[in-house]
């Protein structure tokens, strides 16, 4: 674990002090699209952006060399789903964007009152965690298309898409290494 500039560990704390209200404000923005589909229902996708609103706080912690990966892989599984979910390369990083803002806006008083160079060393971590997680979620979106079009010889077909269990089931496996990352933090570096 590494030592944590206080004001990240003080954006950390409030960005989960605040997450079920950044869920919903992150789903209302998206709309319709956060609205489910057949294969990935309304309940499955606010589980998985409050995934990711818990996983930028812990970037923001002590944690965050260690969640790194973590997040990647979420935000890949996030791609992937919004090729499930319909969506155009655009709206994935939209969305994205989306979540940019509302941590911008959420932090942003508690930023206000920090030194010029604590407040740019706090928004400049959040948003290069955003921005690696916006290429690697648009990276998994045009990895499933690619995959959706390999397996049927470049023809789209609705028999290969990613069902509601798979969703699920890798939504879970990310959930699970995040609770196991916090209940067993890595000894802290020196």
């Amino acid at each position: 674990m590494r030592a944590s500039n206080p004001a990240l560990i003080a954006a950390s704390r409030l960005l989960f002090d605040r997450r079920d209200a950044l869920v919903s404000e992150w789903a209302g923005r998206l709309g319709d699209r956060a609205s489910g589909t057949s294969t990935v229902p309304a309940d499955l996708m606010r589980r998985h952006l409050r995934l990711m609103i818990d996983l930028v706080a812990e970037m923001a912690g002590p944690l965050r060399r260690e969640g790194r990966e973590l997040w990647e892989r979420a935000c890949e599984h996030y791609g992937r789903t919004a090729a499930a979910r319909g969506l155009a390369a655009g709206e994935v990083v939209e969305e994205m964007s989306q979540l940019r803002e509302i941590l911008t806006r959420e932090l942003a008083a508690s930023v206000a009152a920090l030194k010029a160079r604590r407040a740019l060393a706090v928004l400049l971590h959040l948003n290069r965690v955003v921005d690696r997680g916006t290429t690697v979620a648009t990276a998994g979106y045009t990895d499933a298309l690619v995959a959706n079009l390999f397996a049927h010889d470049g023809v789209p077909s609705e028999s290969n898409e990613l069902e509601t269990a798979d969703v699920e089931k890798q939504l879970v496996v990310l959930e699970q290494e995040l609770s196991a990352l916090i209940a067993s933090p890595p000894s802290q570096e020196m």
